[in-house]
């Protein structure tokens, strides 16, 4: 059959690919696709710290919710592992502030607990929330925020090995027997161990079905034994320096990053020795630090433990093993910490994807050293992280 003579001004249709319509009409796109998927165990951890004040200069009780909404979101989607609440006001600010009592509204009196209580809540799976969080004034307008959705947030009908429950009652035969717990299964599953009700708890299932066996374990067992992200934990500090005193690591943090519009940039630092080449170090407890509006020097400024030391708002990134701005050359004036909690999260993710993956090939040696403006002042000759002054202080 001759080839039709394609008139001026009209458009020709481009080929298509055979069984592209098929494969066009297959795509489902009313389900989310970017399911996460463990790699293997995981032993090290991501960690995020910031001042309860940045919800303080919310004005409404609806933009301090819906602030907090933002940062779990942050937490949720780059798989961070615990968020630490510390507190940048001076002694005496803290000291007026009255006594906390379980029911208590706290949005504008205690920010710190405030947001502490939201990010609890929103990580803690939604079939779980009606017993462990009973009715409260600082969550009255939670339920209006986005879903973290994350892999420890099952239906009923996904499968998993691992699930968060909340333990009920002791079994039928009576104390000794075991407990009770709802893990979000058609029935409760019942696990050996005596608890008392109302505890969370983290349950690994032998089968999917609520009449196989069932054990408690950690709550890192998921992560580290399987490559599950299973949400983060919740710490709050009096200080900044209690970020580092209170760690619930062994061993404590081995590579801490503080945020700051007058430090380095973050693409810049990253690139160089020692993050470059992040899994020859073996790291296992990374800490990003955000600071509020006043940023981490006020911090530093009102902690006394830090001042004994000789560290105050001068010289705060001596703290730090790395001291960088995640946004070189802003359109606007500032930075908000919630914004700041996304961008810096982003910049570091190239580092955090070497850890834990086999060593790569060495790079061959440079041409000649490094200058001064390009070296990081907290590196050895060797590549390595020298131990910052962090390190006596808190030893």
């Amino acid at each position: 059959m001759p080839k039709r003579k394609v008139e001026t001004g009209e458009v020709k249709a481009k080929k298509r690919k055979v069984h592209q319509d098929e494969e066009e009409a297959t795509v489902d796109t009313s389900k989310p696709s970017a399911v996460f998927q463990p790699s293997g165990g995981r032993s090290w951890t991501l960690s995020v710290a910031l001042p309860g004040s940045v919800v303080a200069n919310a004005k409404s009780h609806e933009q301090k919710t819906f602030l907090a909404g933002q940062i779990a979101r942050a937490l949720a989607v780059f798989c961070v592992d615990e968020i630490v609440i510390f507190d940048d006001e001076d002694t005496p600010t803290q000291q007026r502030r009255p006594e906390i009592a379980e029911t208590d509204y706290t949005a504008f009196s205690h920010p710190d607990h405030f947001l502490a209580h939201l990010l609890s809540y929103l990580e803690t799976p939604p079939h779980l929330r009606r017993a462990l969080f009973p009715m409260h004034p600082n969550l009255r307008t939670a339920g209006t925020l986005p879903s973290l959705d994350m892999p420890h947030h099952l239906r009923a009908n996904e499968l998993c090995e691992y699930r968060e429950g909340v333990t009920v009652r002791a079994a039928p035969a009576g104390p000794g027997n075991g407990t009770l717990v709802d893990v979000g299964l058609s029935n409760h599953v019942t696990v050996s161990d005596d608890i008392p009700p109302g505890t969370r708890v983290t349950v690994h299932l032998q089968e999917q079905s609520s009449t196989a066996a069932a054990e408690t374990v950690a709550p890192n067992v998921p992560r580290e034994e399987k490559g599950y992200y299973w949400g983060y934990s919740v710490r709050q500090c009096s200080s900044l320096s209690d970020i580092w005193t209170e760690c619930p690591f062994k061993g404590g943090y081995d590579v801490s990053i503080g945020t700051s519009e007058r430090g380095k940039p973050l693409g810049k630092v990253l690139s160089r020795s020692p993050f470059r080449d992040s899994s020859l170090l073996g790291f296992k407890h990374v800490l990003l630090v955000f600071g509020g509006v006043a940023g981490l020097e006020k911090a530093a400024k009102n902690d006394v433990n830090l001042y004994e030391h000789g560290i105050g708002e001068k010289n705060v990134k001596e703290l730090f093993d790395a001291w960088v701005n995640v946004l070189p050359g802003q359109g606007s004036r500032t930075i908000r910490t919630e914004e700041a909690i996304w961008l810096g999260l982003m910049g570091l993710r190239p580092f955090v994807e070497q850890l834990g993956k086999p060593a790569p090939v060495p790079l061959p040696p440079s041409d000649g050293p490094e200058s001064e403006s390009e070296s990081d002042q907290s590196s050895s000759s060797d590549g390595r992280f020298s131990p910052v002054k962090i390190r006596g202080i808190w030893a």
